[in-house]
């Protein structure tokens, strides 16, 4: 069986590289003789694969020492939940609703405090990214939340929101490692590994030091309190090992294509590829403005239904996977994460183009 082109949104194409390696090392890993999938956490082996992940990850973002790099378990969307249980120190955070993610954030907030809706962009079915530059932040908000890109919607923040000196807490979930950051634009920026980075179960929390304090929400649990993971470094409990063995494999194979600048470079010219074809095509036609589209997820239609089902269909026969668009959106989206080769967008577009001559 030869591999598909997975445009998966999550679980998502991993390094082919990387898939060889883990495989490799399956039955032994290093002469250890036992899998990283049967190791103690506790043990010195697994303890310098965390502690080399933690420090390739520091490498490629350029993490200032100020900040702590969490491995925790429940995903991004148990952060919705975590991020207002340690920093809603007023009970009072702004949210700014781009897609279903932020919006679940959101909705999770009011159960801690006063969580306020200061812009959105759900009139257009989340097509853009409202004008952030100058927004009614609350005077006593702990922090301002974002989703900076929306992987049903397909968008993508181009310039971070003016929080007017609040903090500002980021899922980066679909675009983590995906171009250079600075982190220190941000009090938390996270995401969850399994559309960009690794296997599915893990979240990766980066957080400004000064937000890790015991001074949380009265009754929030000892597992979702910040301070526990920081210092216990991510060892409190059994983390998730594996995903964070492969995690590590994958920071090594970004660090040998050249690092987030390359990748920026190699998104930016696949998805130029995918773009370029759906605004000249009659048939198919992108689902979000132009100046605020991701380079990891393009949502596009033919505006009938039955022939995006028929598209769908015959492109997974071609070998072209996991590219039925989110029931919210209907259509097709390809996922073109760091770990597609360009020839997989290039064969993408070759069938889109063969598809809308026949069914013209």
């Amino acid at each position: 069986m030869s591999r598909v082109y997975n445009f998966s949104a999550g679980p998502a194409v991993l390094p082919e590289e990387v898939l060889k390696e883990v495989a490799d090392e399956m039955l032994d890993y290093q002469g250890t003789g036992m899998s990283v999938m049967e190791m103690s956490h506790r043990s010195a082996a697994f303890q310098s694969i965390i502690d080399e992940a933690e420090k390739d990850l520091r490498e490629l973002m350029n993490i200032p020492d100020n900040y702590k790099v969490l491995f925790l378990q429940g995903g991004a969307s148990q952060q919705f939940a975590m991020i207002p249980m340690n920093l809603m120190k007023n009970k009072v955070a702004d949210y700014i609703v781009t897609g279903q993610w932020a919006k679940k954030a959101y909705q999770e907030a009011q159960k801690y405090g006063k969580a306020n809706k200061i812009a959105s962009s759900e009139d257009k079915t989340f097509s853009y990214i409202p004008d952030c530059s100058d927004l009614p932040i609350s005077p006593d908000a702990d922090y301002v939340y974002i989703c900076e890109n929306n992987t049903i919607y397909g968008t993508k923040y181009k310039t971070l929101p003016n929080t007017k000196g609040k903090t500002l807490v980021a899922d980066v979930s679909s675009c983590f490692l995906s171009e250079p950051v600075d982190v220190s634009k941000y009090g938390i920026i996270y995401g969850g590994v399994q559309k960009n980075i690794g296997p599915a179960g893990m979240v990766i929390v980066i957080i400004r030091e000064d937000l890790i304090t015991e001074d949380v929400l009265p009754g929030t649990p000892t597992m979702l309190t910040y301070k526990t993971h920081a210092d216990a470094g991510s060892l409190y409990n059994t983390p998730n090992a594996y995903c964070i063995y492969v995690c590590g494999k994958v920071f090594k194979w970004l660090k040998a294509m050249g690092g987030l600048e390359e990748m920026k470079k190699r998104n930016e010219e696949k998805a130029k590829i995918l773009y370029d074809y759906l605004d000249q095509s009659k048939m198919f036609h992108g689902t979000v403005v132009a100046e605020d589209r991701s380079l990891m997820n393009v949502p596009f239609v033919t505006g009938d239904k039955d022939m995006d089902a028929k598209f769908v269909k015959e492109a997974t026969a071609a070998g072209l996977v996991n590219l039925k668009g989110h029931r919210t959106v209907g259509g097709m989206r390809a996922s073109i994460y760091n770990a597609m080769p360009k020839e997989g967008v290039e064969a993408l577009v070759a069938f889109m183009k063969k598809f809308e001559e026949e069914n013209a």
